[in-house]
C-alpha cells in the first residue's frame, strides 16, 4: 500500500518524537511513556462518588468528635482524602490543613498540564515535519525527472509525509493531549471535593448542607466513570 512507506513515516514519527524531547527536559521524556499508558488505559473515579463518604463522616465527626473518625479511615479508598482526615483528627489547624492540601492540588495540576502540554507540541510539531518532509521528497523527485518510471513512487513517497505529519497529529497526539487535561481534572474535581469535605468536617458543619456544597463543586459528568 502507497501509504506505508518507511521512509516518510520514520522520518516524520521519529523527528517529531526528537523535536518535542529536545524542547523540553529529560524528565517529560521519561514521564511520557507513563502518560500514555494513563491516556489510553487510565480511569477516575467519579467526584460524586466522594460526596456520600464525606457526608457521612461529617455525620460521625458531628455526633462523636473528629477523633472517632480513625476506624472510619480504612474504609475510604481515596488517599487523598485519608491524608487530610488523618490531619484533622492529628489536631492540624484547618488552615493548615488546607493550604497543604491545595499545596499538592496545585502540584497536580502542573503536572497534568505539562503532560498535555508534550503532547500538544508534538502535534504542533508533526504537521511542518510532515511539510519538511514533502520538500526534502520533491527535491528528490526532480533530480530524478530523467527516469520519468520512477517519477510517481517518488512523487508518492514525498507526499505521503504530509499526509502522516498531519494524521499523526490529529489521530494520535493531540488526541492523547486531550484525554490527559480531561482526566486531570476530573482528578483535580475530586481532589478539591475532598479538600472542602475535609474543611467542612472540622468546622462540624451540617452534613445536610455539607452534600449541597460538595455536589455544587461536581463538573459535568461525573455521574458515570471515565475509562479507556
Amino acid at each position: 500500500m502507497s501509504l506505508i512507506l518507511l521512509p516518510p513515516m520514520l522520518l516524520v514519527l521519529g523527528t517529531t518524537v526528537m523535536v518535542t524531547v529536545a524542547g523540553g527536559t529529560m524528565a517529560d521524556a521519561k514521564a511520557a511513556g507513563t502518560n500514555v499508558k494513563r491516556a489510553i488505559s487510565g480511569s477516575v473515579e467519579p467526584a460524586d462518588a466522594l460526596v456520600p463518604q464525606v457526608v457521612s463522616l461529617a455525620e460521625r465527626a458531628r455526633r462523636e468528635g473528629l477523633l472517632a473518625l480513625e476506624d472510619s479511615l480504612r474504609d475510604i479508598d481515596d488517599p487523598f482524602l485519608v491524608k487530610g482526615v488523618t490531619m484533622a483528627i492529628d489536631g492540624t489547624d484547618p488552615e493548615d490543613v488546607r493550604d497543604i492540601l491545595e499545596a499538592e492540588l496545585r502540584a497536580k495540576k502542573r503536572d497534568d498540564k505539562q503532560a498535555a502540554k508534550f503532547f500538544s507540541d508534538a502535534g504542533g510539531y508533526a504537521p511542518t515535519i510532515g511539510i519538511i518532509g514533502t520538500v526534502m521528497g520533491l527535491v528528490h523527485v526532480l533530480e530524478n525527472l530523467a527516469s520519468p518510471e520512477e517519477l510517481g513512487h517518488l512523487i508518492a513517497g514525498a507526499f505521503v509525509a504530509t499526509l502522516w505529519g498531519v494524521m499523526s497529529a490529529n489521530v494520535v497526539w493531540l488526541p492523547l493531549a486531550n484525554r490527559l487535561k480531561r482526566l486531570g481534572e476530573l482528578e483535580c474535581a475530586r481532589m478539591e471535593v475532598a479538600i472542602e469535605g475535609v474543611a467542612a468536617i472540622q468546622a462540624g458543619a451540617n452534613p445536610r448542607l455539607v452534600a449541597e456544597k460538595l455536589r455544587s463543586l461536581l463538573p459535568t459528568g461525573t455521574g458515570e466513570q471515565e475509562a479507556a
